[in-house]
This record gives structure tokens, C-alpha cells and sequence, in this order.
């Protein structure tokens, strides 16, 4: 009697295809680029992961469609797990950037490639990127339940009818890294409604992105605090300085002149 194939065993796995027997024993740092990324679109589930990461290393504009290929190979896997090898790839376009990373990252979202988890992981690189997700599809991760999800999305939400009631509502989320992202979006559409949570922020636990959100909106608490912010923390004091010298405000441009002279 035939074996019976065992269904479940490949339940949330991609079928290696015969040509990915080798791709076990690549070193993918031994590859040259050409060959680098000719691995990546059939590779095995074994090796796919660093051959992404090897070409995110060097950068390799040339590997962006075995990227995207290799994401869309495992379209529908990750509902409640993260899948490492589109982690991989995600990451790895995050550091070869540019316009065609920028478009597969968005293809992948809007097609539902990615899922689970790992859109989580991909919403972040889509905002890293300045990728262009479809305003509806933000608008529904934006009432998403994981708040990791939410934040991410606030981060890739644009001007509009869809996106902006939902960030004025998120100013007040229970989560603190939900307000903090529905603010800065906010601040860099000019919404003055985000200054008392940037402000807050500014105040206890300034970042560069909150530092680039409230220059739009600032006014004089906003610019002492970013006078501050490059005093006391040199990690962000030229954001703080390029903030202070965008407000063109004349208190901005003294501390800011004060500041230089100072340093």
C-alpha cells in the first residue's frame, strides 16, 4: 500500500523546490553578488534567511526582486508567528532602500504577502522607507488590537480623510508608544491637536522622530525643550539643531546661535 502523505507535516512551511537541495550548504558570504542573488528566490527555508541578510549587508540594489520573490514564495504563512525568512528580507530591503525596495515593500503589504506578526515587522520598514501604503489598509490596521500594529501604522499614515480622525483618537490610547506615534504623524502634518503629547515626550523621552515631528508645530515650550534636548543629550543634538534652525522662529534661531557658539 502507497504512504499515505502526512498533511499536517508541511502545514505552515514552503516546499523546498528540488533546486534548493544545494542552498542548505551555501555560505552565502562566499557568494559573489550575481550569485547571490540567484539563490535567494528558490533557496530552502534552512539558508533563505541569511541569504537575505547577507545582501541587506552589502546593500545589493541588484537583489531586490529575489527579495520580494522570496516573500511572495511564503504569501499566506505567519497568521500568529513571525516568519524568519521574510523578517530577513524585509530588513534586508530596510538597508538596501531606495525606489524598488520602497515599491516591493508596498506590494507585499498591499497584497497581504505579508500577515500576522510579520506585517508588523514590515509596517515598520515600510515607514523607514517613506513606502506608500494604501490609505484604507493603514486606516484598518489603525484600529488594529496589537498595539504594536497600531503604532507602526500610525507611522505610515498620511494626510487624509481616512487616517487623521483615527491618529486624533489614538492622541488618547492606553498604550504610550501608540500616542507617541499617532502624535508624530500628526505633528508632521502640522496638526497642532499632537503638541501636549510631543511635548510630553520632548520633556521625559525625546527621539529623533519626535524631535523631527514637533518642528512643524512648535511653539515656545517646544523650542526651550529642544534648546535642551541639544544641551543635555549630544546623541540629539544636531536633530535638535536642524529642528530649532526649521521653526524660523526668533527664539529658536538665538538658542540655536548660542548653542553652536557653546559647543
Amino acid at each position: 500500500m502507497p504512504q499515505q502523505l502526512d498533511l499536517f507535516s508541511v502545514i505552515g512551511k514552503s516546499p523546498d523546490p528540488p533546486s534548493s537541495a544545494l542552498g542548505r550548504h551555501l555560505d552565502s558570504a562566499g557568494l559573489d553578488d550575481a550569485s547571490l542573488a540567484a539563490a535567494i528566490p528558490q533557496a530552502g527555508i534552512t539558508v533563505a534567511a541569511a541569504l537575505a541578510s547577507e545582501a541587506g549587508r552589502r546593500r545589493l540594489a541588484a537583489a531586490v526582486p529575489a527579495l520580494r520573490e522570496l516573500c511572495r514564495r511564503l504569501t499566506g504563512i505567519g497568521a500568529d508567528r513571525p516568519v524568519p525568512e521574510q523578517i530577513a528580507a524585509l530588513e534586508a530591503l530596510a538597508a538596501i532602500g531606495g525606489a524598488e525596495a520602497r515599491g516591493a515593500v508596498a506590494w507585499m503589504i498591499a497584497k497581504a504577502v505579508v500577515i500576522g506578526p510579520t506585517l508588523t515587522v514590515a509596517l515598520d520598514v515600510a515607514a523607514r522607507l517613506g513606502a506608500i501604503v494604501p490609505p484604507q489598509l493603514v486606516a484598518g490596521l489603525l484600529r488594529h488590537d496589537d498595539p504594536m500594529m497600531r503604532a507602526n501604522a500610525c507611522r505610515c499614515a498620511r494626510p487624509g480623510p481616512a487616517a487623521i480622525p483615527l491618529l486624533l483618537e489614538l492622541l488618547t490610547d492606553l498604550t504610550r508608544d501608540v500616542r507617541t506615534a499617532a502624535a508624530c504623524a500628526l505633528g508632521r502634518m502640522g496638526r497642532t491637536e499632537a503638541r501636549p503629547v510631543l511635548l510630553e515626550q520632548l520633556a521625559a523621552s525625546p527621539s529623533s522622530e519626535v524631535i523631527d515631528a514637533v518642528a512643524a508645530i512648535a511653539d515656545e515650550r517646544c523650542i526651550v525643550l529642544l534648546a535642551r534636548t541639544a544641551r543635555v543629550l549630544p546623541g540629539l543634538a544636531e536633530a535638535a539643531l536642524d529642528a530649532l534652525d526649521a521653526i524660523g522662529h526668533p527664539r529658536a534661531e538665538e538658542l540655536a546661535a548660542k548653542l553652536r557658539s557653546t559647543a
